[in-house]
């Protein structure tokens, strides 16, 4: 595991246990301590930890980490959700993308498709979807640029998503709760409800590791979601909770990839 892909791990690990010493992180990653601290002083000087006495915390912003660190967190999980997620495209209609990693995952699955409409407030997804060699038409929402998630957020953004009506809503979530719904650690949170409120069908894609976890920031009910894509990892008494309550589970495997 490359030191990038070792600190995003890490970073991860943090979210599911809160305050943890270096000896546990050794342990975790079968390391020495003295890689651990390194990766630990490069992520608190990029201000995602806080280092205490006896372990290390996340910083204030709790987890909310760049897109290009998501991206090398359960990759080849976000793969596999993102290649069945777009079997549920069909050409000719209109879909939001929203600024998550495992839904950026789905781009190269497009270049199959002809005479879609694509929105999104990902400049990331743009810059992908422009090297598609195929027939498309790209909307952007607008509004304030965030450079932590590489998107476009504030009430500009949460506007323009008001004046469309889309077939489908990809998104993406930090937790996912069984009683406090669809959660993220950003705070401008309000795009993603502006997108929910935009689409007649919601489609969660989540790798199972966010089963369990509650961030502050509640975009919708898990009422509102038509269809969630997972792996195998997920809780079965998570995955029997989410079907009962009649959400379509549409759970990959290892050998989907």
């Amino acid at each position: 595991m490359k030191p990038r892909q070792r600190q995003a791990a890490i970073i991860d690990y943090l979210q599911l246990h809160g305050k943890t010493s270096v000896e546990d992180l050794a342990g975790h990653f079968a390391l020495t301590g003295t890689t651990i601290r390194k990766d630990l002083t490069q992520l608190e000087e990029e201000g995602a930890v806080i280092r205490t006495y006896g372990g290390v915390v996340l910083s204030r912003e709790e987890g909310d980490q760049p897109i290009d660190r998501k991206t090398h967190i359960n990759t080849a999980k976000k793969r596999q959700i993102a290649r069945r997620a777009a079997l549920l495209i069909k050409d000719g209609e209109s879909l939001i993308f929203d600024a998550g990693s495992t839904v950026l995952q789905m781009v190269p699955w497009l270049a199959q498709f002809n005479n879609i409409t694509v929105m999104t407030n990902s400049l990331s997804i743009v810059n992908e979807l422009v090297e598609l060699d195929n027939d498309q038409v790209i909307l952007m929402p607008g509004g304030t640029y965030r450079k932590n998630s590489a998107s476009f957020h504030g009430t500009l953004a949460e506007a323009a998503f008001s004046h469309f009506n889309f077939d489908k809503l990809f998104i993406g979530a930090d937790g996912v709760d069984l009683t406090a719904g669809v959660t993220t650690f950003n705070e401008l949170h309000a795009v993603s409800q502006a997108m929910c409120r935009a689409a007649q069908q919601r489609i969660l894609l989540v790798d199972s590791s966010k089963f369990g976890r509650k961030s502050p920031n509640i975009v919708c009910a898990l009422s509102a979601v038509d269809i969630l894509i997972t792996d195998n990892g997920i809780p079965p008494a998570t995955l029997q909770a989410l079907r009962d309550s009649g959400i379509e589970v549409v759970v990959v495997d290892n050998e989907d990839e």
